[in-house]
């Protein structure tokens, strides 16, 4: 397996030990991991703190070409938000932990020319179809259903 999507699966795990919902990122920079997180939704109270939203904001404020020459990393396909961000900051790469239990917005990605890799990793697929199926509610609250 990809080491930096096993970081972002370990983000995810931690997420769910914290009570959360198991959605996890890195931010990977010239083969260096700069950014990391997990969806922190409930733990922190936000709106916004997706897996991506966090690992972004943990990296801090970057140059324009770190982000043009980063990929990010997330176990499941990127919501609205995430493809927004994603987009504004010119992130070229994005490697899909899994798209099965949800799909994103990676058509939009994909024709703004962000290369879309998906791997359909079975330990995210698990995380998700579990989590999905224990807390239906936390996972309809964070799509916004």
């Amino acid at each position: 397996m990809d080491k930096h999507l096993q970081e972002a699966i370990r983000e995810a795990q931690k997420g769910l030990e914290e009570g959360g919902i198991p959605i996890g990122s890195v931010l990977v920079h010239k083969g260096s991991i700069i950014g990391r997180g997990h969806n922190r939704r409930i733990q922190k109270g936000s709106t916004i703190l997706h897996g991506e939203m966090d690992a972004l904001e943990n990296a801090g404020r970057l140059s324009a070409k770190v982000y043009q020459e980063s990929t990010l990393y997330t176990t499941l396909s990127p919501c609205p938000m995430c493809t927004g961000a994603i987009l504004l900051y010119g992130i070229p790469q994005v490697v899909i932990g899994e798209n099965l239990t949800f799909q994103g917005e990676e058509d939009l990605l994909a024709s703004r020319g962000v290369k879309i890799i998906v791997k359909n990793d079975q330990t995210c697929i698990d995380l998700m179809k579990k989590f999905i199926h224990d807390h239906p509610d936390l996972w309809n609250e964070d799509i916004g259903k």
